[in-house]
């Protein structure tokens, strides 16, 4: 059964969106990063986030999932404890937009995952679709590279490639999800369980912010949850496989917040590459008779 173009669309835009509001979210998160300490910085944004997310979520009166679907709930919000930490504390020594290219060897990873873990099939065209928009990454990331760098910089970069790792697992995880827990359920579990992993240091690094820190942990939060709820919602109604060149769209967001927020400069390369980066996800899109195939997403 296939859903017709305008749900196709619907799903793509759901995605573009999260992954859009996610990059905010990132440049929101590097700038508390530098001021408050990255775990300081998780720690708030996670406990506004879930408190938002227990509201909206009790609020519609909703069935207690079950063990299985709680079990897999702590499991992704574990890995993503660890992956957003390794990525935010990496982000301190580099621009947005590096840190961004660099992480973009996970759609790749996670693509091949698929296969193994969900028993998805991978077509001509997604491959391809990954590599043109590895490619546009690669030539950006060769492009921010080219000078001199400190310790400091090389231990951002390990930082942020052992992320890009746990964060294809987690694009699995998150697909797994989908198919058996609504969006709501997901951010409050998820959330949740952030808090508790960093919530066990907090009797030694937990610091209480200033209230000049209250806006930007805010924003913060609610970009990080909408994100989370959109892609949610995408990834329930599409493959893995469909969806994961749209991850690319994000070097084209930090490379805008980047200069807008941080003054970083944009390159040629880097327009040649955001370049390479939409035409991949372009013909992502465009898969036979701009169709997906309709899966279902279940309450537990």
């Amino acid at each position: 059964m296939y859903r017709s173009n305008r749900t196709t669309s619907a799903v793509f835009a759901a995605a573009f969106f999260g992954i859009a509001t996610y990059a905010g979210m990132d440049v929101t998160m590097k700038s508390l990063s530098l001021t408050l300490g990255v775990y300081n910085a998780m720690l708030w944004r996670s406990m506004l986030s879930a408190a938002i997310a227990a509201l909206i979520y009790y609020w519609r009166r909703p069935r207690w999932p079950k063990n299985s679907t709680i079990r897999l709930h702590i499991w992704r919000g574990i890995v993503i404890s660890i992956m957003a930490f390794l990525f935010f504390w990496g982000l301190k020594f580099l621009p947005v937009a590096e840190a961004i290219g660099l992480s973009f060897i996970a759609p790749l990873i996670a693509l091949y995952l698929a296969t193994v873990i969900l028993h998805e099939k991978i077509s001509s065209r997604s491959v391809i679709a990954s590599l043109i928009g590895l490619c546009g990454t690669i030539i950006i990331v060769i492009g921010r590279l080219s000078g001199e760098y400190d310790n400091e910089t090389g231990k951002g970069i390990i930082s942020i490639l052992l992320s890009a790792v746990l964060y294809a697992y987690n694009l699995i995880l998150q697909r797994q999800q989908a198919l058996v827990a609504e969006p709501l359920e997901i951010a409050f579990f998820h959330n949740c369980t952030v808090i508790f992993v960093f919530g066990c240091l907090s009797p030694f690094l937990a610091i209480i912010p200033s209230a000049s820190h209250a806006p930007q942990i805010a924003l913060a939060s609610i970009l990080g949850l909408v994100s989370l709820l959109m892609m949610s919602w995408a990834y329930a109604r599409a493959p893995a496989n469909i969806l994961i060149p749209v991850e690319y769209t994000a070097f084209v967001w930090a490379v805008i917040l980047g200069w807008l927020v941080f003054e970083e400069t944009v390159t040629i390369t880097t327009v040649i590459g955001t370049l390479l980066i939409v035409l991949g996800c372009l013909m992502a899109a465009w898969q036979k008779g701009g169709s997906i195939q309709h899966i279902k997403s279940t309450t537990a």
